[in-house]
């Protein structure tokens, strides 16, 4: 699974002209499932995102978590995540799973971050969404499980 994790301070997610998830300040978290990605991998990406202290504590210092900052999270289903564009410039996408793989681990890992206690909202699994965020910094980190 790969995330592309974001600091926010607001993100809004619309598919069709149509509000269908906004978050106040927290993370954007852009989620790619890969081919041969497992159930298991959702209990360990989701660990990873609530804990990533990358929210400012009393003395500036990017020391506090998303539950600790009292964020929220923006899951984002992203296949393009697994784009390899090393041959050519029309990327390949067929290290992403295909959606009968992809949607049932997507939507576990958005089970697995609310059962930390973190408010989550989801996008449209294979919609053609448009998202407005305000970034936070910027802070973007990448993470690969």
């Amino acid at each position: 699974m790969r995330a592309v994790i974001q600091r926010v301070k607001k993100t809004t997610l619309t598919v069709d002209g149509k509000l269908v998830s906004e978050i106040g300040g927290g993370l954007a978290v852009y989620l790619g499932v890969g081919c041969g990605d497992t159930p298991e991998k959702a209990d360990v990406i989701a660990k990873k995102i609530v804990n990533l202290r990358v929210f400012e504590d009393e003395n500036g210092k990017m020391n506090l978590s998303v539950l600790q900052a009292g964020g929220e999270i923006l899951l984002i289903s992203q296949f393009t995540l697994y784009g390899d564009c090393s041959r050519g410039n029309r990327p390949s996408f067929t290290q992403a799973a295909p959606p009968s793989l992809a949607e049932p681990v997507y939507l576990l890992t958005a089970e697995k971050l609310r059962g930390y206690g973190v408010s989550v909202r989801t996008g449209v699994f294979g919609a053609d969404m448009k998202i407005e965020q305000y970034n936070d910094g910027p802070v973007t980190i990448v993470y690969e499980c």
